[in-house]
């Protein structure tokens, strides 16, 4: 029974719908922001706290901000979802284009 619901738990997964978007942590206590593309909405966070609990982060001032503050120091939030019918390079562009816009408005880094 295991091997099925094993099964039927990856084909559910396979398939869900998949968000892209804008993302960004923020550390409050720093007065710092980052902001990034996610292909997939529901996964980008948990990749980046994977690498930070690693200490291999690409980014070096957000790992210096989860290393002086630790977890809970740090704030994931969803800025904006992408219509999903929008496909390809139209996506692409529009990702881009909202990620500058947003790392404007926030005075953040882009991750």
């Amino acid at each position: 029974m295991k091997h099925d619901k094993r099964k039927a738990a990856v084909a559910a997964y396979k398939e869900r719908k998949v968000e892209s978007g804008i993302y960004a942590i923020r550390c409050p206590a720093a007065g710092r922001a980052w902001v990034g593309i996610a292909p997939d909405l529901a996964t980008i966070r948990n990749r980046h706290w994977f690498t930070l609990r690693n200490g291999s982060h690409p980014a070096a001032a957000l790992q210096a901000a989860w290393a002086a503050h630790g977890e809970a120091g740090l704030l994931f939030e969803i800025l904006e979802r992408i219509d999903d019918e929008i496909g390809g390079f139209t996506r692409e562009c529009l990702l881009k284009e909202l990620l500058a816009e947003w790392a404007a408005r926030l005075v953040a880094d882009r991750l």
